[in-house]
């Protein structure tokens, strides 16, 4: 009998704890246990439909920077060019800013925060 199973028993439950479960459970979904808490998250976003603003929206809002992946929308080239283009009004309106870094990778940051775009001059080798 394990420890679960004794404490499950002197608390009055018979029902055995599956560890594996309380891990994969959605109460446990956003906890780090490896780090403590930050004040704000760079946070992985796939855009695969328009609804997916909101919850960029809602990141930017918390002061979470978000890095695009657009990979999912490239066969939709005009629409995803469309949302792109609500995504920097909607970062302009709020301050923030929004830059390509990648194929299909775009960094967006909430406001008071600003990516520097210019790109440092290459040394010539000797």
């Amino acid at each position: 009998m394990g420890i679960f199973d004794k404490l499950g028993g002197a608390l009055g439950s018979n029902k055995g704890l599956d560890v594996e479960e309380y891990m994969n459970s959605e109460e446990m979904e956003n906890v780090d246990m490896m780090n403590e808490p930050a004040d704000f998250y760079v946070k992985p976003v796939a855009l695969q439909q328009e609804s997916d603003l909101t919850v960029i929206q809602a990141e930017l809002q918390k002061r979470n920077i978000i890095l695009l992946n657009t990979e999912p929308m490239k066969a939709r080239q005009n629409t995803l060019t469309g949302l792109v283009n609500t995504l920097k009004t909607y970062v302009d309106k709020i301050n923030g800013d929004i830059a390509v870094i990648a194929d299909n990778k775009i960094l967006i940051t909430p406001a008071k925060v600003k990516i520097i775009k210019s790109k440092k001059p290459a040394q010539k080798k000797m």
